[in-house]
């Protein structure tokens, strides 16, 4: 339900790890992708693209998530696939749009 105005609309990305220990249990190649992911997701910040991000801390185990303002779920379909971390092949994703969702 993309804002028909043209303005920003909120959604939910999740960055979903290869393994529940995956935190704990990354290798070289795997620390070296999710590096180039924190660096990503620090410049999507500092663009005012994202509202909020980080670890999830699950019982089942670890995972990301991301707040990001955009025009329409592709755009964060974009912005998912160019994560490096998913562009290595190391994480997937989920992409949900917030409904009305209020920021501060």
């Amino acid at each position: 339900m993309t804002d028909p105005s043209g303005a920003a609309s909120l959604f939910l990305f999740r960055l979903i790890p290869p393994r529940p220990d995956f935190a704990q249990t990354m290798t070289p190649a795997e620390q070296q992708a999710m590096a180039a992911h924190q660096q990503y997701w620090e410049q999507l910040l500092a663009d005012g693209r994202v509202v909020v991000y980080g670890p999830v801390a699950d019982p089942e185990g670890v995972w990301g998530m991301g707040v990001l303002r955009a025009r329409d779920r592709a755009e964060v379909l974009a912005i998912a696939e160019r994560d490096p971390s998913v562009a290595a092949g190391v994480n997937t994703f989920d992409v949900l749009e917030i409904m009305g969702g209020t920021t501060g």
